[in-house]
């Protein structure tokens, strides 16, 4: 067999090729690497645009889902309105004109006048008795406010209010989900909560200050409505695609990421443009929010709710969709932080450089002391990849399994991963240098004869 007439590749079956050849083999060569390379570039495009857009929704679906299924993280939203001012301050109002409301001052000094007449009194008197209504009117208002606003600032109040969400939120949860709802009372469309427990602590209150009659106010409407539907099992049906959608929809969209930065040409690239185009979306999300909450303020007449108790409210409500929302902008910083320290800018390499310097003078400054990790050492610093990618993984792993991560769990976490890392570089700077080889059967010395012969 001659020797040019079997190597593939640039040369043919039949030998090698010519000038031209060749150049016609590079250039379709480039020409097909151009294609498959702009086909990466579709995928990644077209994964990352997708996930950006599905992720507002993702952060706002797991929201909704950890209100409606999860009766803890209810209660942790709501359990604040119960001790802010502005909301007790309108809470009072409204208690106390309903209890003074059925307080019936015309009736009262009719019955005064009546007695005062019966008793022989000037009719002078008996005709200005009728004047009292309004000052008996405002000093019973006065005193059921400063009652009521007793009970409302009171912390048994709070523990009152929390512990009849608690209630409420379970039940109907169990409504929702078909396992039944004792607690709460469904009427038609209307899903409704009891404060009766509220009342009478209010009555009560009344009765101790004075107020002998409180305990005989008529019953007056205890309930306050939770869920107003067309139709239960409707409402049942959206409870259970919420369930899906709540969890599964930030799944998809970290599945989506992933897919993007791994068909990437440069997965580096694609990392740190996913991690900005989640951070766009993210700040645009809170200037949603920022958004909804002023044209919900101006919805909102200052005759049904004070504007201090309405931002109360939304603030409240809103609060962990928000922190959400701030958790994944502070990710997608330090992903795209990351992403450029391990990038060849001259920033990066400084960077690289000056802790690389420094983990290596703190391990060989404990090898000096004599504090030396030997081959455990010697691993590590030949596996360095490998254990920093252990290292960021774990610290991945730790946020995902996070039951509700906060920016400060974030931090958290990063900081005891750059720490790990930081050990683990002065750990394998530690390490013994190798032991020499062992001399072979004949070696010279350093004097040119063989060593162990005699001078």
């Amino acid at each position: 067999m001659h020797a040019s007439s079997a190597t593939p590749g640039a040369d043919g079956p039949q030998g090698p090729l010519s000038a031209g050849e060749r150049a016609d083999y590079e250039r379709l060569r480039r020409a097909a690497g151009m294609r498959h390379r702009r086909l990466r570039y579709a995928a990644t495009s077209f994964l990352l645009v997708l996930a950006f857009l599905l992720a507002p929704l993702g952060v706002v679906a797991a929201w909704l889902d950890s209100q409606v299924s999860d009766t803890g993280r209810y209660v942790q939203t709501v359990a604040p309105l119960a001790r802010n001012p502005a909301v007790q301050n309108a809470l009072t109002n409204r208690l106390t004109g309903k209890v003074v409301g059925y307080i019936d001052t015309e009736r009262l000094t009719a019955a005064l006048a009546h007695a005062l007449q019966e008793t022989g009194a000037p009719p002078v008197v008996v005709d200005r008795a009728g004047t009292l209504a309004g000052a008996l009117k405002s000093g019973a208002t006065s005193a059921v406010r400063a009652v009521v606003n007793k009970v409302v600032t009171s912390d048994q109040f709070a523990d009152v209010w929390d512990g009849a969400n608690r209630r409420a939120h379970a039940a109907v949860v169990n409504v929702l989900t078909g396992q039944g709802g004792s607690a709460v009372e469904a009427k038609g469309n209307t899903i409704t909560l009891d404060i009766g427990t509220v009342v009478k602590q209010v009555e009560k209150k009344l009765v101790d200050a004075g107020f002998k009659n409180a305990d005989k106010i008529p019953d007056i409407d205890r309930s306050v409505v939770l869920v107003k539907t067309d139709k239960l099992n409707k409402a049942q049906d959206a409870m259970r695609l919420l369930n899906i959608v709540g969890v599964w929809l930030p799944v998809l969209v970290v599945v989506l990421a992933a897919l993007a930065v791994w068909s990437g040409p440069s997965h580096r690239v694609a990392m740190m443009s996913a991690a900005v185009g989640f951070g766009v979306m993210m700040a645009a999300l809170l200037i949603a929010l920022a958004f909804f909450r002023q044209k919900y303020l101006e919805s909102v007449s200052p005759k049904v709710q004070s504007p201090d108790a309405a931002s109360a409210v939304y603030d409240d409500l809103v609060r962990f969709l928000q922190q959400t929302t701030r958790t994944v902008l502070v990710i997608a910083v330090i992903v795209l932080v990351a992403g450029y320290l391990y990038g060849p800018g001259r920033g990066a390499r400084w960077t690289r450089g000056i802790t690389g310097r420094g983990t290596t003078a703190a391990g060989r400054g404990l090898a000096r002391a004599g504090v030396r990790t030997g081959g455990a050492g010697r691993w590590l610093d030949t596996h360095r990849a490998w254990t920093t990618g252990v290292v960021i993984g774990a610290g991945v792993l730790a946020l995902f399994l996070w039951n509700y991560p906060t920016p400060g769990a974030v931090a958290l976490v990063l900081g005891l991963v750059v720490l790990v890392m930081a050990v683990l570089g002065v750990l394998a700077a530690a390490g013994t240098p190798p032991p020499p080889a062992a001399p072979g059967p004949g070696p010279a010395g350093d004097d040119g004869r063989t060593k162990g012969m005699p001078g």
